[in-house]
């Protein structure tokens, strides 16, 4: 709650993204990520060097299980639009997103693929960059790193970005 928000809706300021609304498999992978190593310590990873001792407070899996199980109990609301971009652009950017993430970046469990709607834009726009120059998603542990930093790198700019993520804070 001191970073994340006391209703996990996610503090810029602390570069803490929401976690409220994001599904609880996602998180505890995550969580167990950082735990083990395959996140947060890419000396690029500056945050995520901040989020690793966090994890590593939570003793075993039932630690992780019930803070993902209550932040799951928090009301979803979205994060505020930071991103400026054009989201007509965008769009068409998401037609390849949309195969796993949903039409409506809900997320979809069995694509390993977590909700996008309604999360911390900037948060988005600094993940994707993350992926892209490998600085997440290329630790051996990362079972589904990979796959996004491919998906990444087709995003030929930060205006791609941009507009992406422009069109992702469209969905209601």
């Amino acid at each position: 709650a001191a970073c994340h928000g006391s209703q996990a809706e996610g503090n810029l300021a602390l570069h803490a993204p929401k976690l409220s609304g994001q599904g609880d498999w996602y998180l505890q992978r995550q969580l167990k990520n950082y735990k083990q190593g395959a996140r947060g310590t890419h000396d690029k990873d500056v945050f995520g060097k901040m989020m690793a001792p966090m994890a590593a407070t939570l003793a075993d899996d039932a630690a992780i299980d019930n803070v993902s199980a209550y932040i799951k109990t928090l009301p979803d609301n979205p994060a505020p639009a930071t991103v400026k971009g054009n989201a007509n652009n965008g769009r068409k950017r998401y037609a390849t997103c949309g195969a796993c993430h949903g039409p409506a970046g809900r997320g979809v469990q069995q694509m390993n693929a977590p909700g996008l709607r309604g999360m911390s834009d900037w948060y988005l726009v600094t993940q994707l960059k993350n992926f892209k120059q490998g600085v997440r998603g290329a630790h051996p542990q990362d079972m589904y790193g990979p796959q996004m930093a491919l998906m990444a790198a087709i995003l030929n700019d930060d205006q791609a970005i941009d507009d992406l993520v422009a069109y992702i804070n469209t969905f209601k």
